[in-house]
């Protein structure tokens, strides 16, 4: 590798940082060697440490000239890249200032924060060391050409995502939402209660909040049984369900499938396309199976 911190100076904000490595590193590998990028951009060493209460750690120094990550031993896989991203963003992002001198340490929740436009400066600060790390761990332009190259919205190229980038399942999913021409949100749920929503900027105005109850009457409630770790057919769904539709006005045609994970926990895809007035009409006289067909043939010849 070539990048050095000297490359980066002057620059604070997680978009900023990663152009300028991309645009130095044009050849980077993927999945993105991270613990070699770290030791780059002079991450002393990357150790494990047994805790229950954090998820990483940064030890530095005052004028944080050189650094130690610290990943819970617990994390594993893309869990693990994931930390050691969100610490090295602590670490080059000068206005991060750390609660203890010196001393970094990041919770489960802190890795789960993404309002980077929020007034409590530690919040931004976790936010924006999150940002980085789903930037450079899956770079826009390597990952954009991938979700392209899967065309139709579904569960599974969003699972291939997050093995490809070799980032953990819900970072994948929450690119794969972001970074799709349709218009897709992920739902992350766990005993049936939506934990996240990971969606494209203009996905339609949910109605369900985090904590509430998954709705009765969507997929994941409604069909007998799904089977673990295989994601379901795509199916419509009504889309008052989990969309909040304007009285008096055309819903958006919705489309759900569901991949369901262990210990209760399940991911929610849901696929909105804007009602076309003309369509409306046309839409009582064909079945739901029908209209998805014609739906997936039209993404098919764009």
């Amino acid at each position: 590798m070539k990048v050095t911190r000297l490359d980066l100076d002057g620059t604070g904000s997680p978009f900023g940082l990663v152009t300028k490595i991309l645009k130095i590193e044009s050849d980077l590998k993927i999945p993105v060697p991270i613990d070699e990028l770290a030791q780059q951009l002079d991450i002393q060493r990357i150790e494990e440490f047994e805790t229950e209460g954090f998820e990483g750690g940064l030890l530095t120094d005052e004028g944080r000239s050189t650094g130690i990550i610290l990943v819970n031993k617990s994390a594993r896989g893309g869990r693990r890249r994931f930390t050691i991203g969100h610490e090295l963003a602590h670490f080059l992002i000068l206005s991060h200032a750390p609660v203890e001198p010196g001393k970094f340490l990041c919770s489960r929740a802190d890795m789960q924060r993404w309002d980077v436009n929020q007034n409590d400066r530690y919040k931004r600060m976790e936010a924006e060391a999150n940002k980085f790390s789903a930037l450079i761990l899956m770079p826009p332009p390597a990952l954009r050409k991938f979700i392209e190259a899967k065309r139709n919205p579904d569960i599974a190229h969003a699972l291939e995502t997050a093995n490809h980038f070799d980032v953990s399942k819900e970072a994948g999913a929450r690119a794969y939402a972001e970074y799709h021409d349709e218009l897709v949100a992920i739902v992350v749920v766990n005993e049936n209660k939506v934990l996240r929503v990971h969606k494209h900027r203009n996905f339609p105005r949910m109605s369900v909040k985090r904590l509430d109850e998954v709705p009765s009457g969507s997929y994941l409630r409604r069909a007998k049984s799904h089977e673990l770790r295989k994601p379901s057919n795509v199916v419509e769904t009504l889309a008052g369900i989990w969309l909040d539709v304007e009285y008096g006005k055309p819903a958006p045609a919705l489309f759900e499938q569901i991949y369901i994970q262990a210990s209760g926990f399940a991911l929610i895809m849901l696929w909105a396309e804007p009602a076309d007035e003309d369509e409306y009409d046309r839409d009582e006289d064909r079945t739901s199976k029908r209209r998805l067909q014609d739906r997936l043939s039209r993404h098919d010849r764009r």
